[in-house]
């Protein structure tokens, strides 16, 4: 078609000519909304950028000495990193004695890896770095899964918020019986 008829045909519709392939013999046109397509084209661009997941490390120190406590309060760290989908970077720091027992900060970071093998692996076995031990935990789950089950667990919780309005979803606030006031039955 010859493109005076091409741009007729265009202006008659209220679209754009847009060439497709100028390299190809004869170059290749479409009729087009070029300015849609430009908005559609963006919007999904916009929707990957939303799914991508950026890698992050994130880092839990302890010493040799810790006490189980603090032990698993660390531990719970160490969890909720794994299931956001993180690595986490674990580092054992020795003071003064402690680094002529490098054994214990070993054990540490391998009872750690056991604990929470179901959630991640050990990436970067343990590794002595001057006064630290270095040890690298990735998630089975990637970055992406992780994110898109905690979208979904948030808008769970929105539809049951919208269902019971004032009532609280934390079962800590629910209220509760008191030993001095029957029970209704």
């Amino acid at each position: 078609m010859p493109l005076a008829k091409a741009l007729e045909l265009a202006q008659e519709y209220d679209l754009d000519l847009v060439e497709v392939a100028a390299n190809a013999r004869p170059p290749v046109c479409k009729l087009m909304d070029y300015g849609k397509f430009k908005y559609e084209s963006a919007m999904k661009a916009r929707e990957a950028r939303k799914n991508q997941a950026h890698t992050v490390i994130k880092e839990m120190k302890l010493r040799p000495k810790i006490d189980p406590h603090d032990y698993d309060t660390k531990k719970g760290h160490v969890v909720r990193f794994l299931k956001q989908g993180d690595k986490v970077k674990i580092t054992i720091m020795f003071r003064g004695r402690e680094q002529s027992r490098p054994e214990l900060g070993y054990r540490l970071l391998q009872r750690l890896a056991e604990d929470v093998q179901d959630l991640g692996f050990v990436e970067s076995n343990p590794k002595q770095d001057g006064r630290n031990m270095i040890m690298v935990l990735g998630p089975h789950k990637k970055k992406t899964e992780a994110m898109a089950e905690a979208r979904q667990a948030q808008e769970a919780r929105k539809a049951s918020a919208k269902a019971n309005p004032g009532r609280s979803q934390n079962p800590a606030d629910a209220p509760k019986a008191s030993a001095e006031e029957p029970a209704e039955a």
